[in-house]
């Protein structure tokens, strides 16, 4: 066994490095995938056919009433032999054509899709109709190939056309979203559908149906499938949120609103994003890639965190949702191939891939720090599926070792006699009496495809595209006749901005100039998950009463720190608005005792937070009142807690702005002379904000502007940062120093590129402005975003706090507005302190986790001053009715 292992590091790190896997071992772990497939089919058919799926552990078939209820999960099943169908084009592709014509004659002779049974309308639709448009699909291709399927006539597609008709009343809605269930027999209405009655579904629910109906619709020219999907997804597109541009996870069918206003590219939303892209490849239609490129920016501007995707509300969206992921955003690297942006595929898949190795699987969610949260894992394609679009894309070796580690660790921990067996805890490897059909339709479709050659493949795969359930369409459907009177909400003129269309289906060949690029964007992620592993704490004698690290004393920036958090279970996570998140799993400490002192840690924090919410302050202004300006120019600042005091001032601050070298301001400034009575412009980062006003201060500077160095923060998005000092007397720090985020200090550093000299005025409000219709706009936004509360939370097991530079404006509290902490298990805490980049912790007050009950204003990219009043107060109170929803919110 030693030196077996020993043999298989040596060839990944052979193949890490870029060395070409031998096509011998390629054909031999595409044998094995073909094997595998073949231990799982034979098994479902000996075992569990005609049921809709199988049991592997106890070697039967799962029929729905005939087993205990697994709530939601059995909306799958529809007693219609589900594996069977969602399997047909894996056995064509797999080269099994005389098992796929004695399939395709079972289904046609056995299966009924007239039962009285409620079933998922998305389910039903990617596996069952799904299934038999791919089965169809290769069915045509097969019969045009004159060898095979020379009887078949289309039966098929007719039964995918009842089905079809079937699902249609669940879209008999104002919206035209579907219910998200539906009777195969009765439909929706009456009570003997024992449907109809809900009032939510899911984003991807509701968006993921329009390949499948497009598809039906052009096969057999019947347009009122297409109608019906368009409809859908035309509906979603207009109640995105139009300032971040995203949608949340569960949205009322009725009217519209959205239920649950978390947004991400997991669970209820994945295949929502995934359709808008592929729909543009099958149907040829740009307005479904426009709308995905719009979509897209806002998800790489918001959502991704390289390496990782973490979930933000649509309101608020530099507001993080969750601290944890789940394993559905495995398709999405596979989904960026195909946008054409490889490099941050590359970084979250090798993320993905280094969870796999430390857990053998892909927990059904797992943490920002890659610990388990979900510990499940029922055989899901994602990860295989990026895999496999990588490994097109890139030519890298090292996509082929990801195929094999899936196998190995498929074998060795999943496989059992009758077929292979879901993980109901990938920690313990203990199995669940479960195998999805999905992992038939495709896992090893991607898995032999990723191995296989051209010539070990029975037709080319680049005629067709897989849909969310990865069965095969034709792209000779965009071709096909459809309605031209198929309604269809046009994207606005205005949006239509020839930059969407950048970086869509690129040459591959042409992405690696350098072989060493994809590894060397690895090897920093593969390092980062190495280091999140458990490592043993020193003894420390237990009982010693209070913790080894104090709140007050703490400094993010310190790794002696980082560690002791650590061992008390405590996380650490920087988020894209510039805050730093602690999160607290007292069951990942080291010892009880070490869970002991982290609780104590993060109550110390939430009792500095209560403290310190009387010191918040207001925001600040920079007014440019230089030529050609003239004091027009407002950019909106966030206060220092140290320095001159502006409100305090009746003239503020005036003078020239002059870059500091460095421009971190972090080491003695090099050009004093010219920084000397001018105010310094600095960038955010590598030291505490108060060292960074010492250094000026000493060369000389009157002022000082740090500039945000997070790229597209916006004060329209994020709320005003307030800078704290650095844990010891800053007394001695006399000059002013204010805070720009990344968009507002642009403007400066245009005009500073633009004209030579630039003059500002450091103030608490604008003064003397040559528009007075600028002011009264100024003086209506400000009203907008008038401050409101947060509501009490309770404590549990897990605790979160979250770092910032600077306090939100709108979270200045008094300590009577937070209620005492309770018992209540189902909840986190959460405190929001500003810090400097690895500076002393400044809380702010306990929110609570994950869907906050806070309200907040408005924010978007979009230039406020362009809205009327009575717009910015709708937009509001919009968002206060958001974000007061979210208080049911269950994630």
């Amino acid at each position: 066994m030693p030196a077996m292992l020993l043999l298989f590091a040596l060839v990944g790190a052979l193949s890490s490095q870029g060395q070409a896997m031998p096509r011998e071992e390629k054909n031999r772990l595409m044998n094995q995938v073909v094997e595998m497939f073949d231990h799982a089919y034979q098994n479902y058919m000996d075992h569990a056919y005609p049921a809709d799926e199988l049991m592997p552990l106890t070697c039967r078939g799962r029929v729905r009433g005939l087993e205990p209820s697994r709530g939601d999960v059995d909306d799958a099943l529809g007693k219609f032999s589900l594996t069977l169908i969602d399997t047909l084009d894996t056995l064509v592709l797999l080269n099994k054509t005389t098992e796929f014509e004695a399939a395709v004659r079972k289904v046609l002779s056995d299966v009924r899709l007239d039962n009285d049974i409620v079933v998922s309308v998305f389910e039903t639709n990617i596996r069952v109709l799904g299934g038999l448009l791919g089965g169809h699909s290769m069915a045509m291709m097969l019969k045009e190939g004159g060898q095979h399927m020379q009887w078949y006539q289309d039966e098929l597609l007719h039964m995918a056309k009842d089905l079809g008709l079937r699902l249609l009343p669940a879209f008999n809605t104002s919206s035209g979203l579907p219910y998200p269930r539906v009777n195969l027999k009765h439909g929706i209405w009456g009570p003997e559908t024992r449907t109809g009655s809900e009032t939510d579904t899911c984003t991807a629910c509701a968006g993921t149906i329009i390949l499948e109906f497009a598809a039906l619709s052009r096969f057999t020219g019947d347009p009122v499938f297409e109608a019906h999907a368009r409809r859908a997804m035309d509906f979603l597109w207009e109640k995105r949120q139009r300032n971040s541009n995203l949608v949340g996870t569960t949205i009322n069918i009725h009217s519209g609103e959205w239920v649950r206003r978390d947004s991400g590219v997991g669970a209820g939303i994945d295949s929502y994003y995934e359709y808008l892209l592929k729909a543009y490849i099958l149907l040829g239609d740009e307005l479904f890639l426009q709308r995905f490129n719009i979509h897209y920016a806002s998800i790489m501007k918001y959502i991704s965190q390289p390496p990782l995707l973490l979930d933000v509300h649509i309101h608020k969206p530099l507001l993080p949702a969750r601290t944890w992921m789940d394993s559905l955003l495995a398709f999405f690297p596979g989904l960026q191939v195909l946008k054409g942006d490889i490099r941050p595929a590359i970084e979250t898949h090798e993320m993905l891939y280094q969870v796999t190795k430390k857990h053998n699987f892909l927990p059904e969610a797992f943490t920002t720090d890659f610990r388990v949260h979900w510990a499940q894992h029922p055989l899901r394609p994602e990860f295989a599926e990026s895999t496999y679009f990588l490994y097109k894309a890139t030519g890298d070796p090292y996509y082929l070792e990801a195929g094999r580690t899936i196998l190995d660790n498929l074998n060795r921990f999943a496989r059992v006699p009758c077929g292979f067996a879901a993980m109901k805890d990938v920690r313990t490897g203990s199995h669940e009496d479960r195998m999805d059909s999905f992992f038939l339709a495709e896992m090893f479709k991607y898995l032999f495809l990723l191995f296989a050659e051209t010539e070990d493949l029975p037709f080319d795969v680049e005629d067709y595209v897989f849909t969310t359930e990865a069965h095969l369409l034709p792209l000779s459907l965009s071709t096909a006749p459809h309605s031209s009177s198929i309604p269809s909400n046009r994207t606005s003129e205005e949006e239509l901005d020839d930059s969407n269309f950048d970086w869509t289906c690129p040459n591959t060949r042409l992405l690696f100039p350098d072989p060493a690029f994809p590894r060397n964007l690895r090897e920093p992620i593969r390092s980062a998950v190495d280091k999140s592993c458990p490592r043993p704490a020193p003894y420390r004698e237990p009982g010693m009463g209070r913790p080894p690290l104090r709140a007050q004393d703490f400094m993010a920036n310190n790794p002696q720190h980082l560690e002791l958090l650590r061992r008390m279970g405590v996380s650490l996570i920087h988020l894209k608005d510039g805050r730093v998140q602690l999160v607290q799993h007292a069951t990942q400490a080291v010892s009880a005792v070490a869970a002991e002192d982290g609780v104590r840690f993060m109550q110390e924090m939430m009792e500095l937070s209560s403290q310190q919410q009387k010191e918040q302050l207001p925001p600040r202004a920079i007014q440019i009142v230089s030529h050609p300006f003239f004091g027009r120019v407002v950019l909106t600042a966030g206060p220092a807690q140290f320095g001159t005091d502006l409100s305090k001032s009746s003239t503020g601050t005036r003078g020239f702005v002059t870059v500091a070298e460095p421009y971190s301001g972090c080491s003695e400034i090099t050009n004093a002379e010219y920084l000397q009575g001018h105010i310094a412009l600095l960038q955010r980062g590598q030291c505490m904000f108060a060292e960074k006003a010492r250094h000026i201060q000493k060369a000389g500077a009157i002022g000082g502007i740090v500039v945000d160095d997070n790229e597209g923060s916006s004060s329209d998005t994020a709320p005003l940062f307030q800078m704290a000092g650095d844990g010891r007397s800053t007394d001695d720090i006399t000059l002013p120093l204010l805070f720009l985020f990344h968009k507002e200090g642009n403007i400066l550093l245009e005009a500073l590129k633009e004209y030579r000299e630039v003059e500002v005025l450091l103030s608490d409000k604008a003064r003397d402005r040559g528009v007075d219709v600028q002011e009264a706009d100024e003086d209506c936004i400000t009203e907008a975003t008038t401050p409101t509360s947060f509501d009490p939370v309770g404590q549990s097991e897990t605790t979160t706090v979250e770092l910032d530079e600077s306090a939100p404006e709108e979270v200045a509290l008094t300590q009577e507005e937070v209620s005492p902490v309770g018992e209540d298990a189902s909840s986190a805490d959460e405190v929001k302190p500003p810090e400097e980049e690895g500076g002393p912790v400044d809380p702010a007050p306990p929110t609570q986790d994950r869907d906050s009950g806070r309200k907040e204003e408005p924010e978007g990219d979009t230039d406020s001053s362009s809205q009327s009043v009575d717009e910015l107060l709708a937009d509001w109170q919009e968002d206060l009715e958001a974000f007061q929803q979210m208080e049911k919110d269950e994630l």
